[in-house]
């Protein structure tokens, strides 16, 4: 049940409340609890988890967690500006398609890899290591400036209108 390949039609309001409660409503809560504690260190670094589906259509159907992942890019901006000038940072980490056992899964014959690999610049899936480094560099000193944003580690996919193959 937990599959996030449905069609419109196919969507439960039990599905999509699961959904919105693991993606959203999760990631406020720890967003919240976050600040309280950076409020009493005097700042930090919040890193929420999106997604490259929140910023751009898709035709196989996950509209749940399409929609989710774009609520954590609108609450990510807000929460960023609430409390910019507390020194506290919120970022959404926004990975493209990554090399993992749920995603292979799924993806489980070539051609269905390849349907996915034509739209990657890169020719290739991310790996989890690659997202990590991401979240170092934004919990670092080294992102100060750096609030609001949706931090895209997707090997170029959200940037492409054609790619080399």
């Amino acid at each position: 049940a937990n599959d996030q390949r449905h069609s419109t039609e196919e969507v439960t309001e039990e599905f999509w409340d699961w959904s919105q409660s693991i993606n959203l409503k999760a990631q406020f809560f720890a967003c919240q609890a976050a600040v309280a504690d950076m409020r009493s260190i005097g700042g930090g670094s919040i890193i929420n988890t999106a997604s490259f589906v929140a910023l751009m259509g898709a035709a196989t159907p996950q509209i749940a967690y399409t929609a989710s992942k774009g609520g954590v890019l609108a609450m990510t901006r807000e929460l960023a500006m609430i409390h910019a000038r507390e020194n506290i940072r919120v970022n959404a980490l926004c990975p493209g398609p990554l090399h993992t056992e749920l995603l292979m899964n799924f993806l489980d014959t070539e051609a269905k890899r390849n349907r996915r690999l034509v739209h990657l610049p890169m020719g290739r899936f991310g790996e989890a290591k690659e997202m990590a480094e991401a979240a170092v560099f934004l919990a670092s000193d080294e992102s100060s400036y750096i609030t609001g944003t949706d931090f895209l580690v997707d090997g170029g996919l959200t940037a492409a209108y054609v790619t080399p193959e």
